[in-house]
Order: C-alpha cells, then sequence, then structure tokens
C-alpha cells in the first residue's frame, strides 16, 4: 500500500501559484489507521526529515495479524528529494519500493538524473535494468503527495504532474473537487478534495478510483483517503503523529 501513492496526487496547474516549499513541516510523522470493508486492516506511517540539503521520506504500510493469515501486506516506498531554493520545491534523486501483497511482490528502485532528464529503474528481483527519458517537472509516486502540497488548489480545476512509477511516465491528472469539514478520530477537519486518477500497481490492486481529503490550510495534511479495490473499499484516516508546527494553523476542532 505504498499508502498513498495513493495520496499521489500531485500538480502543475496551467496558472496556480505555489505555497512556500517549507508550507508542511520539515519533519513530519503521519499515522493512518486503514480499513478494509470497514475493519481494521492495517496501518500506514509517514516520515520525512531533513538531512543536509536532502528530503527523505519513508511510507510503511503493515496489516494486522487477522489479515496476515489469508492477505499479508508490507511495504516500504522511499524517496530521496534534493531540495530547491527558495520558493522551489526540489527534484528527485532516488526512489525505491518495496511491496508484499499476498502473493504480489515487487522490490524497484530508481536513480534520477534532472540535468539529462533520464533515470535509470532496476528491478531487483528480475535482475535487470533500463533507463527511461523523464520531463523536467517529473515525480516519483511518493515525493509527489509532497510536491503537490505546496500548491494552491482551485475547486473546479484540475492539476498535472508526471509520475514516474519505475518503468512508465504518467501525466497524471488530479481533479480538485469540492471543499468539505469531516469527522476524524482527531476531530473535525475543513478540507479540500482532490480526485487524482491513478495508475501505479500495489496497494491492494487498486483501481484507479481515489479520493483524498486535504487540511483546507497551508499544510494540506493527508486527513483520509479511499481507494477501491477488487474486493470492497479500503479508507486510511489520520489517527496520529506530528505535523503541525507549535503556533501552526491547525483547521480541526473537538
Amino acid at each position: 500500500m505504498k499508502i498513498f501513492v495513493l495520496i499521489i496526487l500531485a500538480a502543475l496547474l496551467i496558472p496556480l501559484h505555489a505555497f512556500p516549499a517549507s508550507a508542511f513541516s520539515n519533519n513530519e510523522k503521519l499515522v493512518y489507521d486503514v480499513s478494509w470493508t470497514g475493519l481494521k486492516a492495517a496501518t500506514s506511517v509517514h516520515e520525512v526529515s531533513t538531512k543536509g540539503n536532502e528530503m527523505h521520506i519513508v511510507s510503511t504500510t503493515r496489516s494486522n495479524s487477522w489479515i496476515d493469515t489469508f492477505f499479508k501486506v508490507d511495504d516500504r516506498a522511499e524517496s530521496v528529494i534534493i531540495r530547491g531554493s527558495g520558493d522551489r520545491f526540489g527534484t528527485p534523486k532516488y526512489s525505491r519500493n518495496k511491496i508484499q501483497e499476498g502473493s504480489h511482490r515487487r522490490l524497484k528502485e530508481a536513480y534520477f538524473d534532472p540535468q539529462e532528464l533520464k533515470v535509470e529503474s532496476r528491478n531487483l528481483l528480475e535482475k535487470s535494468k533500463h533507463v527511461d527519458k523523464i520531463s523536467a517537472n517529473t515525480f516519483d509516486s511518493l515525493s509527489c503527495v509532497y510536491y503537490v502540497r505546496t500548491l494552491e488548489l482551485v475547486p473546479g480545476r484540475s492539476v498535472y504532474v508526471d509520475i514516474y512509477d519505475f518503468n512508465t511516465l504518467w501525466n497524471t491528472e488530479v481533479k480538485v473537487l469540492r471543499r468539505e469539514e469531516i469527522s476524524t478520530p482527531l476531530g473535525r477537519f475543513k478540507t479540500i478534495v482532490v480526485k487524482p486518477i491513478m495508475k501505479a500497481e500495489g496497494y491492494f490492486s487498486r483501481t484507479g478510483d481515489v479520493t483524498v481529503w486535504l487540511t483546507d490550510d497551508s499544510l494540506r495534511i493527508p486527513v483520509k483517503m479511499t481507494t477501491k479495490v477488487k474486493i470492497g473499499k479500503i479508507t486510511a484516516t489520520i489517527s496520529g503523529g506530528s505535523y503541525w508546527p507549535a503556533n501552526g494553523d491547525r483547521t480541526a476542532s473537538n
């Protein structure tokens, strides 16, 4: 469940103006309860840390013991971003994706060269590699989640970003649907609802029907995500973590 890669939104709207790249916390942890057909099935954790001029993002999702007996999930996605200057978000340097979902296995990594506009992708299970061309606005499926959070989102408009998923470059549309107030275990949030048109693999074999609720503030915290799968629907709801600055603009109320 590279979770959220589901949150895999993304970005570059025709005349949109970006929030500062520091809008979200440079050291952030988001914890989600993941339910399948109404039953808690997994826990997903997303962490961001900074190391020099690099931003390291790690996402892990592990299924609960009751579901392990018939469909064990143990996913880990990593992304390293070279931070940009000023309001620039930055560019991807490295991406790694390990998926174990039932009998489905995937272990791939990618090395990005933004100067030459190319990426070398390696399939570590099949022991193969190849080189693909990319655009100047390409992100991996995890870093694009954080990139989109630095942008203004306007209901009724779509935004676009190029997402490289280890063997394919997708020009992904993100539909900005509406504003909505929702309840979570952490309280009520004013949110903006977006719908990325997904094509990545993994996450219980997603169908591509994904909806994400982001806090309607400068941080754009993903507080809820839903996606349809072959059987039923998966919902991830924020349940903990550390994300709002001490004097930040929190949009939740109890």
